[in-house]
């Protein structure tokens, strides 16, 4: 049996989880989600032990791996609408900063035009100064993917370093050309 899809998912008090058919719906402090699980998965909610129990019909290759990774996925809803997921960029570079404006991230990172890139719906970005930017959100897939997007339109160079990078991310250093004699 599958090791994370076994383990309960505990349930803090304050939230709502309503498990109707194939969808699982989590309610809390930050927001709300909701989910479509595979119809071959069965999720049961025990309102006396506050947890959920994810569990299988079947043990072909396909219902092992879809079994851990309900499971993860409603960990991570529970998690996202009680406490929330949040990424940091940092924006290294000469003249390279970014702004917030009305619903949309503006970027001037070395290109001839400024990158304008749309804020998704349920994601909140803020910009503290022009070099950092923090993502916030209850959706751990949106709220990394949308990281991955900003991070994407100038990712960090091996030489001087310039570029879009999380937070604490080491970028590796590589050597210029050498002048020998």
């Amino acid at each position: 049996m599958s090791r994370i899809g076994r383990k309960p998912v505990a349930v803090p008090a304050g939230l709502k989880v309503d498990v109707s058919g194939k969808r699982i719906a989590v309610e809390g402090p930050q927001g709300k989600l909701d989910w479509t699980f595979h119809p071959e998965i069965d999720v049961a909610f025990d309102d006396k032990s506050r947890q959920v129990v994810v569990s299988r019909k079947e043990d072909s290759r396909q219902l092992r791996a879809l079994h851990g990774l309900t499971r993860s996925m409603i960990q991570n809803m529970v998690e996202g609408v009680s406490k929330g997921y949040e990424k940091k960029l940092e924006i290294v570079g000469v003249g390279y900063i970014g702004a917030i404006q009305g619903g949309t991230l503006q970027l001037r990172v070395g290109f001839a035009n400024e990158i304008q890139k749309p804020i998704p719906a349920g994601l909140k970005v803020t910009c503290p100064d022009q070099t950092h930017i923090i993502i916030k959100g209850v959706d751990k897939q949106q709220v990394g993917q949308f990281a991955a997007e900003v991070r994407s339109v100038r990712k960090p160079e091996p030489y001087k370093g310039k570029g879009i990078r999380y937070d604490g991310e080491v970028v590796r250093r590589k050597a210029g050309k050498a002048v020998t004699k």
